[in-house]
């Protein structure tokens, strides 16, 4: 199965989906990764403005995971919607996924919510969209999380290891919250770990 993961920013996936990737790509599914932005303008003083570019890819490296890095301006997406769209438009052509991630449909930071909006424009007719959380960028409508996605300690391992390639960000979520949140997602379904996702479209499952 061919599955895309979208990202607004370079660490978005790896925190909110970084098991299931792991899972996936285990399964030896077809996994591609798209970001839209290395955050030039949003490093921290003193570090460098491709700090960001380098941190994902080193993160993808852990991952095993393909990525295509774009450059759009961090907070200013909506400027830029049509390009965006067009990129995933692109995409759908060349990669022709069946899945696609995305960030929640009720995520309301300014960058999301337009990935997340376009996505469900350039693959409503073609593939399943489920929406990924990120606790930082919820709304006042949390995401209706439906979708599980079992992971054992192997993928939460892999988990943290990719997120902690982002050394430059202060606020990344440590492993305590990588576990806490796997174990109480796990604990809905009645499972050791897992991660969730809202279904935003859905056409075919990931077994």
């Amino acid at each position: 199965m061919k599955v895309l993961i979208v990202s607004a920013h370079t660490d978005d996936a790896e925190t909110a989906a970084g098991g299931t990737i792991v899972r996936l790509l285990e399964e030896t599914h077809d996994v591609h990764h798209l970001v839209f932005s290395i955050c030039e303008d949003a490093v921290p003083e003193g570090t460098s403005r491709n700090a960001f570019y380098s941190e994902c890819l080193k993160a993808a490296k852990v991952l095993g995971l393909q990525t295509t890095i774009l450059k759009f301006p961090v907070r200013r997406f909506p400027e830029y919607r049509q390009q965006i769209l067009q990129e995933l438009v692109e995409v759908n052509k060349r990669f022709k996924p069946d899945v696609v991630f995305a960030p929640s449909a009720s995520d309301i930071h300014q960058d999301h919510a337009t990935v997340s909006a376009e996505v469900i424009r350039a693959f409503r007719r073609s593939a399943s969209i489920y929406g990924y959380d990120l606790p930082s960028s919820e709304g006042p409508r949390a995401p209706r999380l439906s979708m599980f996605y079992e992971l054992h300690e192997r993928h939460i391992r892999k988990k943290v290891a990719a997120i902690r390639c982002y050394k430059s960000v202060g606020r990344i979520f440590g492993e305590e919250y990588v576990r806490a949140l796997a174990i109480e997602r796990g604990a809905r379904i009645g499972v050791r770990y897992a991660e969730a996702f809202e279904i935003i479209l859905e056409t075919r499952r990931i077994k």
